[in-house]
């Protein structure tokens, strides 16, 4: 384990104790973290290696680790309400957030997902957040800037509606998180490269049907395409193996379309009587 880093003054560190519960903070030196449980010298914990264990002064054993994403993510402070970790592992995943891919974001909310976009970009993609209120940009942008260390020099921040700034068509890939997405497909459409992705993350069904509706009226994009994520935890101690009780359901939608260099064709379905108001001259297509 020659090479293998050793925690230092700065690094934020988590503390799980044998209940399970973690305790986060950042290495200082001749600093205490204290607890109802005792009190640990952050000293004791600087060049130990991750996964260590470490007692308090009370004799309660904690393991020391460096925080994963998911657990940054989850204690970090907000503005906005998060783009959870189980939804950024789909968008980076079904929207196929590249190395080296330039991404157009709106909007940063608390900069969870700005996160975990820079992180697949890597240094030689380009992020772009967009975010109209700037308390929540405030927000992002400290919480960004915490978790890499200093603010990423490949990501830019703008205070705007994502309407009104200037873009060329050179995205790969341009991410929704936002109210109203159907507002601003004409930018996005304008942003994107032919054949790339746009990814929505709406938090109701009627978001989702309003969305979905406007992308294939535009006729600048492909057959979207939606789901949702529901994570269940499992219990397993010996043969009692079962769910856990509490359930990680619903946090949002995704809704994930491409960027067409011609009119798109249009899917043949035979849609639910109600589906579509014939009255209002509404196009349906049939099956033939």
């Amino acid at each position: 384990m020659s090479n293998t880093p050793r925690f230092k003054v700065g690094d934020r560190v988590q503390l799980t104790d044998e209940k399970g519960k973690p305790y986060s903070f950042y290495l200082m030196a001749d600093a205490q973290w204290h607890s109802h449980k005792g009190w640990i010298d952050h000293n004791a914990i600087i060049g130990l290696f991750e996964g260590s264990v470490v007692l308090s002064s009370n004799g309660t054993k904690y393991q020391v680790m460096r925080q994963l994403l998911n657990d940054f993510i989850l204690s970090m402070p907000r503005g906005a309400t998060i783009v959870y970790p189980k939804d950024s592992a789909l968008i980076v995943g079904y929207a196929d957030i590249f190395p080296g891919a330039k991404v157009l974001e709106a909007g940063a909310g608390s900069g969870a997902l700005s996160i975990s976009l820079l992180r697949a970009i890597g240094r030689e993609g380009k992020l772009v957040s967009v975010e109209a209120r700037s308390e929540f940009l405030d927000v992002a942008r400290d919480n960004v800037a915490k978790y890499f260390g200093n603010s990423p020099e490949n990501w830019e921040t703008h205070l705007s509606q994502v309407q009104d700034i200037e873009v060329e068509g050179d995205f790969d890939r341009v991410i929704y998180d936002m109210l109203a997405p159907w507002d601003a497909l004409t930018i996005a459409a304008k942003a994107l490269k032919p054949g790339g992705v746009i990814c929505c993350y709406v938090a109701t069904t009627t978001q989702l049907s309003r969305t979905a509706e406007a992308i294939k009226e535009s006729g600048q994009f492909s057959e979207p395409e939606s789901f949702e994520s529901l994570i269940r935890y499992w219990h397993h101690e010996g043969l009692a193996v079962r769910p856990q009780h509490s359930m990680n359901a619903h946090t949002g939608f995704l809704l994930i379309s491409r960027k067409m260099a011609e009119p798109p064709i249009k899917r043949k379905r035979r849609p639910a009587k109600g589906a579509y108001s014939l009255l209002q001259g509404d196009e349906v297509n049939n099956e033939d």
